[in-house]
């Protein structure tokens, strides 16, 4: 099958074109190298057409027998600041509609893309006394005494966290967020329009080997890494107890080629996560063991807007594509301690 990668010099976008290639699909492989990302003056891979998606006419003439188009390409970040917006706007939101335009333009209908876990926003919580509800926001006071979970909006009650599913409303609390639930409704309108298959997966917390180290694209395990090489005691926010759900990049690569091979209709939605929920503090612990370090410092300090819980159900993937992680967190990270990253982005 012959498969357009967008975002393909990235970290997530390179180990994709690699398994692509390895399963036998014909890849085109393409990339804007944005500074933010590859750094200023980055070389594109030999492998690889440098193209912003915004060029229609470049993209055009790639799309010339393609069967399924990859779509990785995104800015990404925590998006909180108003002055993102024209950027998550012009390179997300914009970007994928000249994609699917010229898409439907070359005839292609079928489409694979990277969503987030972001776009359910706090996440799903129970009341022990009023069952299943939406969490008030964490007040400021709260948080300056060190009570860092959400209440009951009925009775003020500590909620519990739970599995959030592809069902759960879309909720988007950033920018960041909002670009990607954008992505997906304009995506889901274009399958309804044209009858094409579109798969969105949700990615859950990437991270392995080549993660980046120092951009808006490094994660919190590659955050901890760094410290730790600088001989620094990694810095836990809250108490360390926000649960998520880490997954590997190679295990997304597959939860890729799984959506390619599945051949669904219409939209769907899916979970990629390793289906184990774990800690930022046993994250940061488990890369501290694997360097000899002492134990990360949990600092009590907090971030405004930070989601206390966000952990996925992996479900709907296992049934519908036959995806299922293979590595274990506790494995994965413990090897990511050292794991090559790529070079600092200057």
């Amino acid at each position: 099958m012959r498969v357009l990668v967008t975002g393909a010099a990235g970290f997530i976008g390179t180990r994709m074109v690699g398994a692509l290639r390895a399963a036998g699909h014909d890849v085109v492989a393409v990339d804007a190298m944005l500074p933010m990302a590859h750094g200023r003056g980055a070389e594109v891979p030999h492998d690889c057409v440098r193209l912003d998606l915004r060029d229609a006419d470049g993209l055009a003439a790639l799309l010339r027998g393609v069967d399924v188009v990859c779509h990785q390409a995104a800015v990404v970040g925590a998006g909180v600041d108003a002055a993102d917006a024209p950027s998550y706007a012009a390179n997300n939101d914009y970007a994928s509609a000249v994609l699917l335009a010229q898409m439907y333009a070359a005839g292609c209908r079928r489409l694979v893309f990277a969503s987030s876990m972001v776009v359910y926003g706090q996440g799903r919580y129970d009341c022990l006394v009023h069952g299943p509800v939406d969490p008030l926001p964490r007040t400021v006071t709260d948080l300056d005494r060190g009570v860092f979970e959400h209440r009951c909006p009925r009775g003020g009650e500590p909620l519990q966290w739970r599995l959030v599913d592809e069902d759960q409303p879309v909720r988007p609390r950033s920018l960041y967020a909002a670009s990607k639930a954008a992505q997906e409704h304009y995506a889901s309108a274009w399958a309804e329009a044209t009858g094409a298959s579109v798969v969105a997966l949700r990615y859950h917390n990437v991270y392995g080997p080549g993660m980046p180290r120092d951009t808006p694209y490094s994660g919190v395990a590659a955050i901890f890494r760094s410290a730790l090489e600088a001989g620094i005691r990694p810095q836990v926010y809250e108490d360390g107890g926000q649960m998520r759900d880490f997954v590997h990049v190679d295990d997304v690569a597959a939860a890729n080629l799984a959506a390619i091979d599945a051949e669904l209709d219409g939209f769907e939605a899916f979970n990629v996560c390793s289906g184990r929920p774990v800690s930022i503090r046993d994250v940061a612990d488990w890369l501290c063991a694997a360097r000899g370090s002492d134990r990360a410092e949990v600092t009590g300090r907090y971030r405004s807007g930070d989601v206390r819980h966000i952990v996925a159900d992996p479900g709907r993937a296992a049934v519908r594509l036959g995806f299922r992680a293979t590595v274990d967190p506790a494995d994965g990270i413990t090897d990511f301690a050292f794991a090559p990253l790529r070079a600092a982005v200057r």
